[in-house]
């Protein structure tokens, strides 16, 4: 049975919603799964993680974060393993590190897959390629395949499983490291992570009229807002907001776009999210093409009306 190394990011013993998907895909190939951990809380956070799909779990000892030596550190557990994948999610913290491992293990990185499978002793994958236009399935010839997974793309495992956890050796301080994080907003989700993400564009005329997609957010409870890019352009709303190819790739439960044409650069951000919901005044807007849900109106009436539909909704229990 051939092993798979999963980078499992924690913070304070808790691992990440996006790692354990990252287990979960590992999982799915039938693969034995190894979890790699750092960082203050990486022992408590590894102890749970066989009722999530790991077979074993490796602590790379390390007081505060450092990209270069958490991938040294990983490369080697991948190499002491025997390793055939080293898999990580695709987030800024993983997109940091899973480059310098692919380059210690002299190896290819696929990023932002969307397909993990195994056949035989060997891996491939899926990826959204041309913003969206194709997927394309790769594989590698080199010894292991190193790839980044989307978010919110996976199902994480949860069973009643218990791992070894062992720790490595640690290959010395590196050369940056992570001094500070500066936390979120309280309460407010980012749209990379969010189940529900309402977005809007620039058809809604003026920055004060986000408030009804803020309004339509809050009556789910569990939605992020998103924008588009010409609004983040205008200075409506910050660039941590922006979904497409030059901001966030999301792939939430649900996406509900007001007021977006569907460029094919706001397309590639939000495309595999698994319902879309469009509000559009324009019939022939793009958008509609690849929505499971078409509204032709106007979203200063629909909005309104939608937000307080959802919110009897959730009355109701």
């Amino acid at each position: 049975m051939s092993k798979i190394v999963v980078y499992v990011e924690q913070n304070a013993g808790k691992p990440s919603t996006a790692s354990l998907e990252a287990l979960g895909a590992a999982h799915a190939t039938g693969s034995e799964v190894v979890a790699a951990l750092s960082g203050p809380g990486a022992e408590a956070a590894a102890a749970g993680l066989g009722a999530h799909g790991a077979a074993h779990a490796v602590v790379i000892p390390a007081e505060q974060h450092s990209p270069d030596q958490v991938a040294r550190d990983l490369a080697s557990v991948v190499t002491d393993q025997g390793a055939k994948a080293f898999v990580a999610t695709a987030t800024s913290t993983s997109r940091d590190v899973a480059p310098r491992v692919a380059a210690h293990l002299d190896c290819a990185l696929f990023s932002d897959c969307t397909k993990l499978e195994a056949s035989g002793d060997s891996f491939q994958v899926s990826r959204p390629m041309l913003a969206g236009k194709l997927v394309s399935e790769q594989k590698t010839n080199g010894p292991v395949l190193c790839a980044t997974l989307r978010r919110n793309v996976f199902n994480p495992v949860s069973a009643d499983g218990t791992c070894e956890v062992a720790t490595a050796a640690s290959s010395g301080p590196g050369k940056a490291v992570l001094s500070k994080v500066e936390p979120k907003p309280e309460g407010k989700l980012d749209v990379s992570e969010a189940p529900v993400v309402v977005s809007g564009g620039r058809g809604l005329k003026e920055p004060e009229n986000f408030k009804i997609i803020e309004d339509l957010a809050d009556a789910f409870g569990n939605a992020a807002v998103g924008a588009s890019r010409a609004v983040v352009d205008l200075g409506w709303r910050p660039h941590g907001d922006q979904v497409g190819q030059t901001g966030k790739t999301v792939s939430p439960q649900l996406y509900v776009a007001v007021c977006i044409s569907g460029a094919i650069q706001h397309l590639a951000g939000m495309k595999t999210s698994k319902v879309i919901v469009a509000i559009n005044k324009d019939a022939d807007a793009p958008i509609f093409k690849i929505a499971d849900y078409g509204i032709v109106g106007d979203a200063f009436e629909v909005l309104p009306a939608l937000t307080e539909a959802v919110k009897a909704i959730r009355a109701q229990g």
